[in-house]
């Protein structure tokens, strides 16, 4: 049976109808993945947004074959000297006063814990999001996400708001020079929540960049004036750093940028490296109100001690090789090359993000910068959605994987996240693949 017909007769299509990636891949090392027929691709995509420290990694390789052989799996009520180690360090590396910390496996599933601490701590049922948000596919966190996968599945949970997204390049709401208004629009944002809660306000959970929203990062002041507006309503902020946490943008968490700290943070992907890992991290105090009305989350792999092992490598390697640095260094190089491509490519619309979390948006019309009406533009010569998905296949074609998922209306926008362990000459490697990609779109 051909691998082709083995995907067609056994393997059920989970992206949203985009297909498999061509090829089968083989192994991993470092910043490339090879496939059986001996091609190598640049994974700058970083597997799921993961693996911050390259695939293969000896130290992650070597912790996963000693602690494997040593304990691997408890009883989930068992306590072991990694995870032990683990809530402590990553304590360590937070403002005052996230010090309690449980680990988990998933993001959604650290997004479930954190919403249903919330919702007990509080009283409230109420959950804000933006509106291009992604925090999982669990029952909870997918009635909190509002870039794809909410139609044809039922209601989600009740209580959910979506808030508008504070986009610098298509602008919703502008001031009088054209540029976005965010106050205005959060403002206007939590008066329609306000008029629609039915005051059982929980929690507002948002990433501080939305990744699959475009790689939107919020605007400097805007993070501080959404956690006003929960906290005048009784509501946790729970901000959502799987993909932004953990030095990937240029800080060890990019709510430091703003000064802003969480009533609850969650972590994952990058936490564990590649390997299934998260993290909620959140105060004494709430974690006493929430154990005081006997909070429950219990899983089979809550606390595990090899994944927590593997957590304490990862943040080994991080605080010793200052990979918060190298992040910032890496991203600069990475969004210079960029821009240069777009001085010789009108497709490239804009480029954006920090540290290693970088967005590219396409656009057919070279002059529909800031026209939020852009995208359904009928006199665009291209669609960009269209256009992503042939410079994401030619690129492929060249040996480089970036464009992470290409979700309807989305696709477009990279996402572009190398290893925090690339090397200069493998960002220049890409950059040149990218030019030719962009070169041989069709006229």
């Amino acid at each position: 049976m051909s691998d082709d017909t083995a995907v067609q007769r056994h393997l059920i299509r989970y992206s949203g109808g985009g297909a498999f990636s061509p090829g089968i891949i083989d192994r991993a090392a470092g910043s490339s993945v090879f496939t059986e027929d001996g091609r190598e691709l640049l994974d700058f995509t970083s597997g799921q947004m993961s693996a911050i420290l390259g695939h293969a990694h000896p130290e992650i390789v070597a912790t996963v074959r000693e602690q494997v052989g040593r304990l691997d799996h408890v009883y989930s009520g068992m306590l072991s000297r990694p995870v032990l180690e683990l809530a402590r360090r990553l304590a360590g590396t937070l403002p005052e006063p996230l010090d309690k910390a449980v680990l988990l496996t998933t993001g959604a599933e650290a997004n479930e814990a954190a919403l249903r601490m919330a919702k007990l701590v509080t009283g409230g049922h109420e959950v804000v999001s933006f509106a291009r948000s992604w925090h999982g596919m669990t029952q909870a966190a997918a009635s909190a996400t509002y870039s794809a996968g909410r139609v044809g599945y039922g209601p989600g949970a009740s209580g959910n708001f979506a808030l508008p997204v504070p986009d610098s390049f298509r602008p919703g709401i502008v001031d009088a020079d054209g540029n976005l208004d965010w106050r205005r629009q959060l403002d206007l944002g939590f008066e329609l929540i306000d008029a629609q809660s039915v005051g059982s306000l929980a929690a507002c959970l948002v990433e501080p960049i939305l990744s699959s929203g475009g790689v939107v990062d919020l605007p400097p002041g805007y993070l501080a004036a959404l956690r006003d507006k929960c906290h005048e309503r009784g509501m946790l902020l729970i901000l959502d750093e799987a993909q932004t946490g953990l030095c990937r943008t240029g800080d060890w968490y990019a709510f430091e940028r703003d000064g802003v700290v969480p009533d609850i943070l969650t972590l994952s992907k990058t936490l564990g490296a590649g390997l299934p890992l998260a993290a909620v991290l959140t105060s004494a105090e709430i974690e006493q109100r929430a154990h005081d009305r006997g909070f429950l989350f219990f899983t089979t792999h809550v606390n595990d001690p090899l994944p927590a092992a593997v957590g304490n490598a990862v943040l080994d390697v991080l605080a010793r090789d200052r990979l918060d640095l190298r992040a910032r260094e890496l991203g600069d190089r990475l969004r210079s090359g960029l821009a240069e491509l777009s001085e010789r490519h009108e497709v490239i619309g804009d480029v954006r993000g920090r540290g290693l979390l970088i967005g590219m948006e396409l656009t057919g019309d070279p002059d529909s910068a800031g026209n939020a009406d852009a995208p359904g533009n009928a006199d665009e010569p291209r669609n960009a959605d269209e256009m992503g998905a042939a410079v994401t296949r030619r690129c492929a074609e060249l040996g480089l994987h970036m464009n992470i998922v290409q979700l309807p209306g989305m696709g477009g926008t990279f996402r572009i996240a190398p290893p925090l362990t690339a090397t200069e000459s493998e960002i220049d490697r890409s950059l040149a693949i990218l030019d030719t990609a962009l070169k041989d779109l069709p006229g």
